[in-house]
């Protein structure tokens, strides 16, 4: 007999057809986001569940799933899951490392150029029918080139980040809570700094660490206070790792000269400072958006929910905890 399975958010049908022969599929092609009371009762009765960011795995809904053993998100991050609830309730969780990296930072860098040189503003301008004539001075923007680059966290994506700079003669400096292996620094050519340093120093400063408790926040009011008014902020990691208030307030103020951000504090909400604003560059969560990249994004996360639930070996397991359980 097939176990039952939830998809939690619209898939590529390749993705339900390889997981077909497994299990007994239940599907939300619709897309309907489904939280609290809505996703306990879809998942009563499941034994594995794919997940994204949008779905919330907590102690609350775990209780009423007695029946579920994995929950696989379709995502690297998984601050929506609560591993020790997980644990406790002997739940696998997954992620989808890796097959983001490429795609996600040359997002980054989508961002990094669009903000120096003020490509939303200089887009706008023209669609508005506003452009007359050419001036000297018009949407003046920031070198990219030779420029410093300062990146908030040299794992995976943020390396990526770093050896694109290399095309653009950079000089670039990284800050991390651990220190990065000698042979990973010099493939990047970066130099560890000091946090306050990196951002005192950065023409653009780029954030790339997980969201946790001890991340929230990582980037607030104290670290934007000492970025040059002629550097900008590049956020494509998590949302929380960067106080949106405070960076409101720096924009607004004139205290950096731009940001460009794809993730965002409560998203899909946003703070409504930053839609009043002209100097920063706004995106949906996309980094990630290739089609290639999420489908193989999704084809992961089936094939660890697979995993799990015929051998209880996923190869990306996030608690091994679990399995002492």
């Amino acid at each position: 007999m097939k176990k039952n399975i939830f998809v939690a958010r619209e898939v590529f049908e390749e993705v339900l057809d390889f997981l077909a022969p497994h299990f007994d599929v239940q599907a939300n092609q619709e897309d309907k986001v489904l939280t609290g009371e809505a996703l306990a009762l879809v998942l009563a009765d499941k034994e594995g569940a794919m997940t994204t960011l949008t779905e919330k795995i907590d102690e609350t809904l775990l209780s009423r799933c007695p029946r579920l053993q994995a929950v696989c998100n379709i995502a690297v991050g998984y601050n929506n899951i609560d591993l020790t609830a997980c644990n406790a309730h002997g739940v696998m969780a997954t992620n989808t490392p890796g097959v983001l990296d490429d795609t996600t930072a040359d997002f980054a860098w989508a961002l990094i150029l669009a903000t120096a040189r003020r490509l939303n503003e200089a887009e706008a301008y023209v669609r508005q029918g506003l452009w007359d004539k050419w001036k000297l001075k018009q949407f003046l923007g920031l070198d990219v080139h030779h420029a410093v680059l300062g990146i908030v966290g040299l794992g995976r994506i943020g390396q990526v980040v770093a050896r694109r700079a290399a095309g653009f003669e950079m000089e670039v400096l990284y800050y991390d809570v651990q220190r990065a292996a000698p042979e990973i620094e010099a493939a990047c050519r970066a130099a560890y700094v000091p946090k306050e340093e990196l951002f005192g120093k950065a023409d653009i400063v780029t954030i790339h660490i997980p969201y946790s408790r001890e991340t929230h926040h990582a980037v607030g009011a104290p670290e934007i206070a000492l970025m040059k008014k002629s550097a900008i902020l590049i956020h494509a990691a998590r949302g929380g790792v960067l106080d949106d208030a405070a960076l409101v307030e720096a924009l607004r103020a004139g205290a950096v000269a731009g940001a460009g951000l794809d993730v965002f504090e409560g998203e899909p909400a946003i703070h409504p400072g930053f839609r009043e604003l002209e100097n920063v560059v706004l995106s949906p969560h996309i980094a990630s958006s290739s089609e290639n990249t999420r489908y193989k994004m999704a084809m992961m996360a089936a094939e660890n929910l697979v995993a799990a639930l015929s051998s209880g070996n996923p190869p990306n397991l996030l608690n091994a905890e679990v399995k002492k359980r």
